[in-house]
């Protein structure tokens, strides 16, 4: 909600703030005016599981101040809704600017609302934190990441006692007690004399979590026959740098190829423009590395290491990216077919993706007589099923095309040391089968039928740009398209009426037309700009995804 930035910026310069950010908030007020409304105009909210923003002084940034009044919420509200003598909540970070400070005023904060803490004794991935979360039948957790945004953000992800994060109605409630905290002097910065303990993990969780890692893969024999495989991986400066490779050698994968300047964990991300594996530039070393050693498969994972991108070899010998939604279908692919080889299918299985991901994973789900459950953007969804479920049904695997993927119960976010393994031993088993990867997806579309999926974003930065992208939601719902790419619109759903969907509640539309093609149009939760994802079918897919882009993107 907009706030008069003028009249909150000065209640930071004349209260109980320290001089380094009182002189940071002149400065910006002397030097960057549009900068300085951005950064008190409102507050900085809870989106999908938490907050996220660039780092810097004012409400609508990620700061010490920020940080610790979130975590007097959080405090608040586990206090006084759960009964428990006992409340533990587990903490972890990535390898971005400040994590560590904000990790720690997170423990301190929770500390010393009478909290036991669990907190890693240095980065780990989220998928670590989702898997400490049960092991300590801790109460919550709270990751420090902004995930794959550029170096200027960071950001606190919240989970539940199952390992997933938060949804509604836990996340409105937190955001509300949050709300209450309107001043530092609220906050309980340091520990009292009655105070929970602050408990170091590490290396034993690592162990419990690849044990568990193993027990997940289902082709040993191809992984034997070919070991040999040439992998490149990098963790683009992140906390995949040690866990990723470890579980790939334990899988018997001995040739990993590095890049040495990428697994340096710095939060300046030096040697690419994003740390992000959707964004084709950020693969550039390792691929040039692929070349070199001659590698069959490359593989990234983001600072926090959630997501996963990967690389591989087409007919012609050139390593070509696949997107989020490839990836996706050929895992689900291969690992429903493997189910169904060892006869593990028995009518209680399902899978998840999400309203935006391909279609080609209902349809192999479908062929293979497998559930399929649609959900909202966001890994959250596709955990709340996981839990919804537990007891009654098998979650054996769920993804999502902005590269999250996740494979068993154990962990309820998307993982990427679990992806990075799948696709491994993945490729070692269409080796097998005399195939590359890049093979087996062909094979793919031959079977289900060929579909193209693209993403463009608008990026509108700053109230304006908010304002912007609400126009163009609101300009859409009033003018809704007739066809896309020339074929008749044939069906829309409206996110925004949940008694129409079955689903949340949540700001997206989608347009479906005769030939099998979708958009869909939503505002990014994380970050300021408007998402519009296009999925096309048929052989002349690639040629439609232009001009759906044409017509959607100005």
């Amino acid at each position: 909600m907009a706030q008069d930035y003028r009249a909150v910026a000065q209640q930071w310069l004349d209260g109980d703030f320290d001089p380094m950010t009182k002189g940071q908030i002149i400065e910006l007020r002397n030097e960057d005016p549009a900068g300085f409304e951005d950064a008190f105009y409102r507050n900085l909210e809870f989106g999908t599981g938490g907050l996220r923003g660039i780092m810097g002084v004012g409400t609508n940034r990620m700061n010490k101040y920020t940080v610790g009044m979130a975590t007097q919420g959080l405090a608040n509200y586990i206090l006084s809704h759960v009964e428990d003598t006992d409340i533990r909540v587990c903490i972890s970070y990535d390898s971005r600017n400040n994590s560590k400070q904000f990790a720690r005023i997170t423990a301190d904060v929770l500390s010393a609302n009478g909290i036991h803490v669990y907190l890693f004794d240095n980065i780990r991935p989220i998928p670590l934190l989702s898997y400490a979360v049960r092991a300590k039948g801790a109460t919550a957790g709270v990751m420090i990441t902004a995930s794959h945004n550029p170096k200027e953000y960071n950001g606190y992800k919240v989970f539940w006692s199952d390992g997933a994060q938060i949804t509604s109605p836990v996340d409105k409630d937190i955001v509300a007690e949050v709300a209450k905290i309107t001043d530092p002097g609220q906050v309980k910065f340091s520990p009292g004399e009655t105070c929970g303990e602050i408990e170091l993990m590490g290396k034993e969780m690592d162990e419990a979590y690849m044990q568990d890692v193993l027990t997940l893969m289902l082709s040993p024999l191809a992984r034997t026959r070919h070991a040999d495989m040439k992998i490149v991986y990098t963790p683009l400066h992140g906390c995949g740098v040690r866990i990723v490779p470890e579980c790939l050698n334990r899988l018997g994968f001995k040739n990993i190829y590095h890049i040495p300047e990428q697994d340096v964990s710095d939060g300046n991300f030096p040697t690419v423009v994003s740390p992000n594996p959707e964004e084709p530039a950020a693969m550039k070393m390792a691929l040039a590395k692929a070349d070199e050693v001659s590698a069959d498969l490359v593989m990234a994972t983001d600072p926090d290491a959630d997501r996963m991108g990967i690389a591989v070899r087409d007919d012609a010998g050139r390593m070509v990216q696949f997107n989020g939604n490839q990836t996706a279908a050929m895992l689900t692919y291969y690992i429903l077919t493997r189910w169904q080889e060892l006869g593990k299918l028995d009518g209680r299985q399902y899978v998840v993706k999400t309203i935006v991901t391909t279609e080609l994973i209902a349809q192999i789900a479908a062929h293979f007589g497998v559930k399929c459950y649609n959900v909202l953007t966001g890994f959250k969804y596709i955990a709340d099923v996981v839990r919804r479920n537990e007891g009654s049904a098998e979650f054996i695997c769920g993804g999502e095309e902005s590269f999250g993927f996740n494979v068993g119960e154990f962990v309820r976010d998307k993982d990427a040391p679990i992806s990075c393994c799948m696709v491994a031993e993945c490729a070692a088993w269409a080796a097998e089968q005399g195939m590359t990867l890049y093979q087996l997806m062909q094979r793919i579309y031959k079977e289900f039928g060929y579909r193209k999926e693209g993403l463009t974003s608008l990026v509108r930065k700053g109230k304006s740009g908010a304002e912007e992208i609400q126009q163009i939601m609101a300009d859409m719902r009033r003018n809704p398209p007739v066809e896309l790419a020339g074929s008749k619109v044939t069906r829309v759903i409206d996110y925004n009426e949940p008694e129409k969907t079955g689903l949340p509640k949540s700001n997206v539309l989608q347009f479906f037309d005769e030939a099998g093609d979708v958009v869909s149009v939503r505002p990014s939760g994380t970050e300021p700009k408007i998402k519009f994802y296009f999925g096309a079918a048929g052989d002349d897919a690639d040629a439609k995804i232009g001009l759906l882009r044409d017509q959607f993107v100005q």
